[in-house]
């Protein structure tokens, strides 16, 4: 099996259109939270989210290419150009039949689909849609423009795991690049999914938080007073290679994915199993694989995007899997981010590594009243990044479904 390294990561987030905006947002506890501005929210239940801002596409696409992105698939070219630009690309040296792509996404073009819907139904029953209807809202077509982008040919495809999306398609470049069928994949997640139907459903379904007069601090996780999620959006790009190939074109190596569990709660349609029976599972095979004890892991991004029984679930997994008083610090970075639903993975990611490279563990922000049963028997890393010795993070996602998928990141040495 190959070693596998980062060497490029890229983001556009509600708290940071850059990584190092981002990863700075997030130390610092930063709230992405504000009121919705894509649409009117008067009879919606929720009125906010945590949208992308100051992002402007006429700035950074020519109009043709406008008119066949969906803002998914604008998010995800946006984040992998800067990934690109870090990992000192130049693809025309490089064997491009070595070189893949495997996106994370859920809704993919929602927001071209209602648009064309609504075009349609409020109109003469003509059916004048645009000829970049079906490939603008496909999910799987981010991976495909950022292919044909850069012309590479290697392994394309999407994962469509829900919220677990993005972190299962890194685990899947991970294994591709491990089995020795490529040498580089361009891996990540992104989504756009602040539209009237997401809200809706989500509303309809009691998932989201409707504390409209408090939003700021309305992503809650692990705390006791929490209602629900605050939706997100952007997209995390990452570049991972094989070790070799890294060292073979002089690349700088930010870090090593080691291991990746994927499981199934097989349970309830949106629901996590009561006891995280599928979370413990992905957590340990993320272990087996990277070879290394619960001990060994000095810091968890948790799912926990602040839903009453998602988050419990979690923590009594965490309390099976690592024991209370566990040597790692946990945080959940959707408290500033919100859920970005398929990009959430790669985002999450992205905050793991920074901290395995800056050893720092960014915060929970928000939380006041941790759940009483697990309150002391963690260190929940509340309000303030901390400062420490990070070699091992791991990094924990969930999706409608049962979609499990586990990520473990270590500190790169020679």
């Amino acid at each position: 099996m190959k070693r596998v390294v980062i060497t490029g990561m890229g983001a556009i987030t509600p708290i940071g259109n850059n990584v190092s905006e981002y990863w700075h947002s997030l130390i610092n506890g930063v709230s992405g939270a504000s009121q919705i501005t894509r649409f009117d929210t008067t009879h919606f239940k929720t009125k906010f989210a945590c949208e992308v801002k100051n992002f402007d596409p006429k700035d950074i696409f020519e109009k043709n290419e406008i008119r066949k992105y969906d803002l998914f698939t604008q998010y995800a070219l946006y984040a992998t150009d800067e990934a690109v630009k870090q990992a000192n690309i130049d693809f025309n040296i490089l064997n491009k039949n070595r070189i893949g792509v495997i996106w994370g996404a859920g809704d993919g073009g929602i927001s071209t689909f209602e648009e064309q819907i609504g075009e349609y139904k409020t109109g003469n029953g003509v059916p004048r849609f645009s000829p970049f209807f079906i490939p603008k809202r496909i999910v799987n077509i981010a991976s495909g423009v950022i292919s044909i982008k850069y012309g590479l040919r290697g392994i394309n495809f999407t994962t469509a795991a829900a919220c677990s999306a993005s972190n299962t398609a890194i685990i899947d470049a991970f294994n591709h690049i491990r089995w020795g069928k490529a040498d580089m994949i361009i891996t990540g997640g992104s989504e756009a999914s602040v539209t009237e139907s997401s809200i809706g459903g989500f509303n309809a379904s009691k998932a989201l938080s409707t504390l409209n007069d408090d939003y700021k601090t309305a992503s809650r996780p692990f705390d006791v007073n929490r209602d629900g999620f605050v939706l997100g959006e952007g997209a995390g790009a990452i570049v991972l290679e094989s070790y070799e190939h890294a060292v073979q074109r002089n690349a700088v190596i930010l870090a090593e994915i080691v291991g990746g569990g994927l499981a199934g709660d097989a349970y309830h349609l949106t629901g996590t199993h009561p006891d995280g029976e599928g979370a413990i599972l992905g957590m340990e095979l993320a272990l087996e694989e990277a070879e290394i004890t619960p001990d060994k892991i000095d810091y968890i991004n948790a799912h926990a995007t602040s839903t009453p029984t998602g988050d419990l679930s979690e923590l009594k997994a965490m309390k099976k899997v690592f024991g209370i008083n566990p040597n790692a610090n946990i945080s959940a970075t959707k408290s500033m981010t919100g859920h970005l639903l398929g990009g959430a993975g790669a985002i999450e990611a992205i905050a793991c590594i920074k901290a395995v490279q800056e050893n720092i563990v960014p915060p929970t922000i928000n939380t006041q009243n941790v759940e009483a049963d697990f309150s002391g028997q963690f260190n929940f890393t509340l309000g303030k990044a901390q400062q420490r010795i990070v070699n091992y993070a791991m990094s924990n996602t969930f999706g409608f479904g049962g979609h499990i998928a586990t990520s473990i990141f270590k500190k790169f040495k020679e």
